[in-house]
């Protein structure tokens, strides 16, 4: 039996979560001796050195949502006959998000396999994204999820479903000793990523001169400064613009915050909280979403609400004035990190791909 020679698909090569995943699911596949292609957009991002094929589709954003849902649709129209190239080929498309629907399409009229990597369920309008879920009913023979809430609300499509956590990359090496106390986050430049607020939260604690607050975002320079336009930032938080390793963050950090809004984007699993934990973090998170499926409240961190400032502060103030709880929350969050490491990672997505080598032999 032949194995399969994967089309992986993304559609926008960024540094955040979902081409992480993808990044790292094409090393794997790559060590066990699978071959593959992807194809993504020409941006730099996690995609940018992965061991395969790489080529560009096209992928285009507007501020305008009716021009970026014209570029969406474009796009994958074009994506559609691109991956007709592929006709006459063994070849199984591992589709990341629910967003390549032209390639899922496309695969489905040549009879290829389809594996769909779900990562995010907040897409809107709601139309657009029941049209997304129809496509991946149609086309799609196996679904992985990252998480068992993911599972539960987007599941259901009548296909082989599988859950797959995300993994981590270690910390190399151990950090004992924090230099003061910075509150860390690190995310989109988004507003339901919770930014407004992150800002909120440090202007409380301005007059609290042992906290510091950093954050990290996934844009640059120029858009960060329009966003901050008119905005008087507190003098304990500072910055940072699009970061190609977050790791020296998370060195020096004592505590990492996720403040989405859960009423406008539920995270899904949460990447960066599972980095920082690995580190020693304890973390303060969403009550809803998969967050809460890696964080135990009041043992490896909190579930706040992003509107509990007050409460938020105090949990911080809390660990900065009492070492002996901080620490029992920063070796709590360290162990529970290592639930996730990269050999189950890789022996759950292994067994996953071996079905799919029987699907493959029957089409």
């Amino acid at each position: 039996m032949m194995r399969p020679h994967f089309i992986f698909i993304h559609l926008y090569n960024d540094r955040s979560g979902s081409p992480a995943v993808l990044a790292r699911v094409i090393s794997v596949l790559h060590r066990a001796g699978y071959t593959g292609e992807l194809l993504t957009s020409k941006h730099s991002g996690f995609l940018n050195a992965v061991p395969v094929l790489r080529r560009l589709l096209f992928f285009r954003r507007s501020d305008n949502r009716w021009l970026t849902l014209f570029w969406y649709v474009l796009g994958q129209v074009l994506l559609f006959f691109q991956c007709l190239r592929y006709w006459r080929r063994d070849v199984c498309f591992y589709v990341n998000t629910m967003m390549p629907a032209g390639a899922a399409l496309s695969a489905r009229l040549m009879g290829k396999p389809v594996i769909y990597h779900l990562h995010e369920t907040s897409v809107n309008p709601p139309q657009f994204k029941r049209c997304l879920r129809f496509v991946i009913r149609f086309a799609a023979c196996k679904v992985i999820f990252v998480s068992r809430f993911l599972r539960y609300v987007e599941g259901g499509l009548g296909k082989q479903e599988y859950l797959l956590y995300n993994t981590f990359s270690p910390p190399e090496y151990s950090i004992s000793v924090k230099p003061g106390f910075e509150v860390l986050m690190v995310c989109s430049l988004k507003t339901y990523k919770g930014v407004d607020e992150f800002v909120q939260l440090a202007s409380a604690l301005k007059n609290n001169t042992m906290i510091r607050f950093t954050l990290v975002l996934n844009a640059d320079h120029a858009e960060i400064t329009r966003y901050f336009s008119g905005v008087d930032l507190p003098v304990n938080l500072e910055w940072f613009a699009r970061q190609y390793d977050v790791r020296p963050f998370y060195e020096r950090a004592s505590v990492l915050l996720n403040l989405s809004r859960s009423d406008q984007w539920v995270e899904t699993f949460g990447l960066t909280i599972v980095e920082a934990m690995s580190y020693g973090l304890p973390v303060i998170v969403p009550t809803k979403g998969g967050p809460a499926e890696i964080v135990r409240d009041g043992v490896e961190g909190y579930l706040l609400d992003c509107k509990q400032t007050e409460e938020i502060a105090a949990r911080l103030e809390c660990w900065l004035s009492n070492s002996e709880c901080y620490q029992g929350f920063s070796e709590r969050a360290k162990k529970r990190a290592f639930d996730f490491v990269p050999e189950r990672f890789e022996k759950c997505l292994l067994a996953i791909i071996k079905e799919t080598e029987s699907c493959c032999s029957d089409t």
